[in-house]
């Protein structure tokens, strides 16, 4: 039996576990492959630093071009990142009959479509399970499992980090800064978080999994984007007494073949199984117009749930080598994009107001709601000890995102509405 020859680009966490699965695993893989797997060169930063996995340092070197380039290697596996110039290499490699593992969302966000297109040119294979929800396989679920349905939404967490966060912040009661803090030092949060508190992590995902589901080309400027870094304490506090939990959710939905993508804060209903999932686990919640709800649950990153995916991916690939059908899964979107308009974009509110502690007050709020065709689904009054004012929240029915912009355009001049304190989406 010939071995199957693979080359690593990156040898890091992801690369690591690549490695130990690989060679720990190699009876298991070899039997359902036909033939042994090898791992033939290592593209790294640095050929000299000490690794926790025990690597023959001849498989090693700092140029990935000695990778791309090596005639004997079947597949490539790309785990270090980067975007523009891992492009080149992954293009190159495709260009050389090589067939792709990739675990990198950001460069499938951005550039998916283009490699896809070059991958279905040279037949080869492009599979990017772990670059989603790490060792969650909905990748593979939505292009085979849902291969005869029709998908109308995705929902999901998809990034570990701020659900770690906000998870501490309704557990505990902590503030967003002692929490962030606390994930920084665990590594759960990089000392520059941007990318996950502001949503633009999950926004890349979410991007991959619309594309996916809906087959047609969803861009990364297509995902409407809010992070979490401004939920405070009251806001969860608040939406734990009307019965919600609050979650950083990617939202893709359908409806006559007009999509919308967001990634938001949103108060999710406890009762929902999407509230209950915590710390920095992920969840997708598919739902599906003949088989109705489905959700997915599993780590979302790490180096051995991460690096699962990965291997499963390369087992598919060599599978599709051994029966010479390579390139031919591909899903290569072919529907044309309709995106919603904000008067489309339909969703029930949650908005805190700060106002003056008066009679009428309420009158004006709820007129200002009536001139914008937005009804309410409850109203509570709250007290706070440390303002005399009053503090109103309001929790609408299903409104159009431009209705609902307008209303708090109205809110800004009204003089009796101090201060627009909170707004966040409401799903259950």
């Amino acid at each position: 039996m010939k071995p199957v020859k693979v080359g690593l680009l990156g040898l890091g966490t992801v690369g690591t576990g690549v490695v130990r699965i690989v060679e720990g695993h190699q009876e298991d893989l070899s039997s359902q492959v036909g033939s042994p797997i090898i791992i033939e060169k290592i593209a790294v930063k640095n050929t000299e630093k000490d690794r926790s996995v025990t690597v023959d340092s001849s498989k090693l070197t700092d140029d990935p071009w000695d990778v791309i380039r090596d005639p004997e290697i079947d597949v490539i596996v790309e785990v270090m990142g980067g975007i523009e110039q891992t492009k080149s290499y992954i293009l190159e490699a495709l260009d050389r009959g090589k067939h792709i593992v990739t675990a990198n969302k950001d460069l499938m966000a951005l550039h998916g479509a283009e490699i896809m297109a070059k991958a279905q040119e040279k037949q080869c294979d492009v599979f990017y399970e772990a670059s989603v929800a790490g060792g969650i396989p909905i990748i593979r679920t939505l292009i085979e499992g849902f291969s005869s349905d029709r998908i109308m939404k995705i929902m999901g967490i998809v990034n570990g980090t701020t659900n770690f966060i906000l998870t501490k912040m309704s557990q505990e009661g902590a503030s967003y800064e002692d929490v962030l803090a606390e994930a920084q030092q665990l590594g759960y949060a990089e000392a520059d978080p941007t990318s996950d508190v502001e949503g633009l992590d999950a926004a890349r995902k979410m991007a991959i999994l619309g594309t996916l589901g809906f087959r047609t080309n969803i861009e990364l400027k297509d995902v409407s984007v809010k992070g979490i870094s401004q939920v405070s304490k009251e806001d969860i506090l608040y939406a734990k007494r009307l019965g919600y939990e609050m979650k950083l959710l990617g939202i893709a939905d359908r409806e006559d073949e007009q999509v919308s993508i967001s990634v938001q804060p949103t108060m999710v209903r406890t009762s929902h199984p999407i509230a209950a999932v915590n710390g920095v686990y992920n969840a997708v919640y598919v739902y599906g117009e003949a088989v109705g709800e489905t959700m997915f649950y599993g780590p979302g990153a790490g180096e051995m749930p991460t690096a699962t995916s990965v291997v499963a991916d390369l087992v598919a690939v060599i599978k599709n080598l051994k029966l010479g059908v390579n390139g031919l899964k591909a899903i290569v979107p072919y529907k044309a994009k309709k995106l919603k308009s904000d008067e489309q974009i339909m969703f029930k509110n949650f908005i805190l107001l700060q106002v003056d502690d008066k009679a009428g007050v309420l009158a004006k709020i709820t007129q200002v709601l009536a001139e914008f065709d937005v009804s309410l689904e409850s109203v509570v009054q709250q007290p706070n000890d440390q303002n005399p004012d009053a503090e109103i929240i309001i929790v609408t029915h299903n409104a159009s995102k431009a209705s609902i912009d307008k209303v708090l355009n109205h809110f800004e001049s009204l003089d009796v509405i101090r201060r627009i304190k909170s707004v966040y989406r409401v799903e259950g």
